[in-house]
């Protein structure tokens, strides 16, 4: 296979920081080819910066540039619905940012144009393919801890100076922006496994959305997870899996985590250095999602074995769930 030839729609932040990231990984196998952003100057810009040779002012041209194989989607999660669709009607292969959409009945509505269209998509839940993810899934199917019985999980980072957190137009909340990395772990470990029963208690902020929330789950054989998430205060944001034979602790950043502790000795997974400044930690750390979609691109896959159509589908299940009893309502879940 010749070099995957990536299109990025939209000249944001976290846009830059997958450019950048891509950057780590051999030319041969990946390449951007284009740019597209709502304002042609900003993928003009985005362009120049990162040596991109085509730069759009529409989403549209970008999903018409017959070079694209595979379509980045970094815009806000509330207009992801409508891009994934532009592209996979495009017949282009997509990668989105996650929260992969507002709601349930959005996500059921890309994943069923994604297999309509016949095109591979995944939502880049980056944790899931760094180096520490991949060890602690060999290790659990080893039963390396034994039978796990409790996982632990915490992420919280004082953000309310962000309107995308704050604001319910623009997506806002802790659980879409923070909470989801949390969940996703929890998932993860249990293997995708629904859970029985998942209780949430939190305080939401005067916009509607919510800030600081409490989770538990109760899984069969009576394995519990519990997780905190926050947009107001920082939390010590590690992991702990807990089995009858052990531990396996993620430390702080577990959501881009670089070190893993099992039974008390730890190991260090670094990351390559970035060619150019991040705006977010550890985001070479994308490049693994990004090597991902080419290797499944390769085994004519549809779907990625790690974070699959259906662990999205759960994700956003159990996402409704919680903000059904936290009490948060977007337009989206009216219409």
């Amino acid at each position: 296979m010749s070099a995957l030839s990536w299109g990025i729609c939209s000249a944001g932040k976290i846009s830059h920081d997958f450019a950048v990231a891509l950057k780590t990984l051999p030319a041969e196998d990946h390449q951007v080819v284009a740019i597209a952003a709502r304002k042609l100057e900003d993928a003009e810009e985005f362009a120049r910066e990162q040596s991109i040779s085509k730069a759009y002012g529409s989403y549209e041209e970008l999903a018409r540039d017959p070079n694209v194989d595979v379509v980045y989607v970094g815009n806000i999660h509330p207009y992801h619905l409508k891009a994934c669709l532009l592209f996979m009607n495009a017949k282009k292969n997509v990668l989105c940012e996650k929260p992969l959409a507002i709601n349930t009945k959005e996500v059921k509505e890309i994943l069923d144009s994604t297999k309509r269209n016949q095109v591979f998509f995944m939502e880049a839940v980056w944790t899931r393919f760094f180096p520490v993810s991949v060890e602690v899934r060999k290790m659990l199917a080893q039963g390396e801890i034994g039978e796990v019985k409790m996982v632990r999980s915490e992420f919280g980072v004082p953000v309310l100076h962000n309107r995308r957190v704050v604001e319910k137009e623009l997506g806002g909340g802790a659980l879409l922006n923070i909470g989801t990395y949390c969940l996703q772990f929890v998932c993860m470990v249990y293997n995708g496994e629904r859970p029985e029963s998942i209780q949430a208690t939190g305080v939401c902020l005067d916009t509607g959305v919510d800030e600081t929330v409490i989770v538990t789950l109760k899984f069969s054989e009576k394995r519990m997870a519990v997780f905190t998430y926050s947009s107001s205060i920082q939390l010590p944001n590690d992991a702990i899996i807990v089995g009858t034979k052990g531990t396996i602790q993620i430390p702080a950043r577990m959501w881009c985590p670089t070190s893993l502790i099992v039974n008390g000795k730890e190991t260090q997974y670094p990351l390559p250095e970035p060619h150019f400044p991040l705006n977010f930690l550890n985001t070479t750390g994308m490049r693994y999602e990004a090597e991902e979609v080419r290797q499944c691109l390769i085994k004519g896959l549809k779907e990625s074995p790690v974070m699959s159509h259906s662990d999205s589908l759960l994700l956003a299940e159990l996402e409704d769930e919680i903000r059904r009893q936290v009490g948060v309502v977007y337009s989206q879940d009216c219409q």
